[in-house]
């Protein structure tokens, strides 16, 4: 039988509901903030001395300035293109090395986890990655955004816990018919795990959406600029988003419905919506994904 509640038990679920609200609150009201000031227009917004709950005097001429402008829209394809390419070639990479890592006759096992365990606590630093990288001759080129992100020990580890408790019987039933690795590999095994590669996936697409480091350092031509790199130059220098606004009177759009702090908000939506859109369709994988992980190794 179950046993009454008792007044400690309510207040203390109460006390967990409350507490629960008020994390929800913290966590997701810079977002509606954000949002709010990006569809007010820009002398309302500054009339009113910000905006905390709704827009006032709604307009979407903040966005227009955003997609109107070519940097923008370009940095936004740049930045596009590098989460897809990233993304797919880490995965291809990371779970190769991680399917070999994981069997145990593998030669020299011992060695690449060390060799791997040293490059998650210690690296060489931004100078020498930049001479290296220089020496490479991948200064300055899409490729200098990809091929030093196309591995990463710690996914490794995720990849290699996973796949070492799928069954031996598997491979070898496969190899008794004639396939080799690379057609285990492709047909049973990616199959098998689709829950590790898209928790992976989002982890690595966040990242290359995100980061803005590797274009400000290894990158000077404006065709290589994503989308955060000109987020963070649009948000530390108001003269940035002045100029947007300044561009925007020729393009016809009204002076009175923008200012740059309006177009500021317009621009972090617009960086940060496409990862929020895709969050929810990956959650339950990527959930699964990190709990198979973490149990299983």
């Amino acid at each position: 039988m179950l046993r009454a509640r008792s007044k400690g038990d309510k207040v203390f679920d109460a006390a967990n509901v409350f507490g629960m609200l008020v994390v929800i609150f913290i966590t997701l009201y810079p977002f509606w903030f954000v949002a709010v000031g990006s569809f007010s227009g820009g002398y309302a917004y500054t009339r009113a001395r910000g905006v905390f709950w709704w827009p006032v005097d709604p307009t979407l001429a903040n966005y227009e300035v955003v997609f109107r402008e070519p940097g923008i829209v370009s940095a936004f394809w740049m930045t596009v293109m590098r989460a897809m390419v990233g993304t797919i070639t880490h995965l291809i990479v990371t779970s190769l090395f991680a399917y070999g890592f994981s069997k145990a006759h593998l030669m020299g096992r011992r060695f690449y986890a060390t060799i791997g365990m040293i490059t998650m606590f210690f690296s060489g630093g931004i100078i020498p990655g930049y001479l290296v990288r220089q020496a490479l001759g991948l200064l300055d080129t899409f490729w200098v955004l990809i091929l030093p992100a196309m591995i990463n020990f710690w996914n490794v580890i995720i990849f290699r816990a996973f796949f070492a408790e799928i069954p031996s019987s598997i491979s070898e039933s496969a190899k008794l018919d004639g396939a080799g690795e690379y057609r285990i590999f492709a047909q049973l095994i990616v199959p098998l795990s689709t829950a590790v590669f898209a928790a992976i996936a989002l982890f690595t697409g966040v990242w290359h959406w995100n980061d803005f480091m590797q274009p400000l350092i290894y990158t000077t031509s404006r065709r290589f600029e994503t989308l955060p790199l000109l987020l963070m130059r649009t948000i530390r220098t108001r003269e940035a988003a002045s100029g947007l606004a300044t561009r925007a009177a020729g393009l016809g759009v009204p002076q009175d419905e923008i200012n740059p702090l309006t177009i500021q908000m317009a621009t972090m939506v617009v960086a940060v919506a496409p990862i929020l859109f895709l969050y929810p369709f990956l959650q339950r994988y990527f959930v699964k994904g990190v709990m198979l992980g973490s149990i299983k190794g």
